[in-house]
C-alpha cells in the first residue's frame, strides 16, 4: 500500500516536476504536460503510458493496474490502485509515465539510467 504522501513525494521528486489543479484533482507535470493525476478521495492515480509500457504494466494485476475505462484508456491513461500497489512498482510506473511525456533533456538522462540499472543488476 502507498499513501497519498508518499505518492506526492514521489511524483515531485522527478525534475521540474509541478503539481497544479487538474478540475477538482491535483495532477503532476512536466513542461506543462500532465503525466499523473490523483483522485484522493478513491486512493486512486491515474498515470500516462505508451500504448506498450500500459499493455506491460497492466499485465501485472489487473485489480491493481488498469486502463482507464474509455477512450482515455485506448490513449494509454492507467489507473493505479494505491491502496493495493508496492511502493516499487509505483516508483516505476511514475518513473515510465514522467519519461513517457517530459522533454528528452530531463528523460534521456533517466532513461539512461534505468536502463543502466537493469542490465547491471
Amino acid at each position: 500500500m502507498v499513501t497519498i504522501k508518499t505518492f506526492k513525494e514521489i511524483a515531485l521528486s522527478f525534475p521540474e516536476a509541478s503539481e497544479e489543479p487538474h478540475f477538482e484533482k491535483p495532477s503532476y507535470r512536466v513542461n506543462k504536460k500532465i503525466f499523473a493525476t490523483l483522485s484522493e478521495k478513491d486512493k486512486r492515480a491515474c498515470l500516462k503510458f505508451s500504448e506498450i509500457d500500459q499493455s506491460s504494466f497492466c499485465s501485472f494485476d489487473p485489480t491493481v493496474i488498469y486502463p482507464v475505462p474509455n477512450k482515455w484508456g485506448k490513449q494509454g491513461w492507467t489507473f493505479i490502485m494505491l491502496s493495493k500497489v508496492k511502493r516499487e512498482m509505483l516508483e516505476d510506473a511514475l518513473t515510465t509515465a514522467y519519461c513517457t511525456v517530459a522533454p528528452a533533456r530531463l528523460s534521456k538522462p533517466i532513461s539512461e539510467q534505468r536502463d543502466s540499472a537493469l542490465y547491471y543488476s
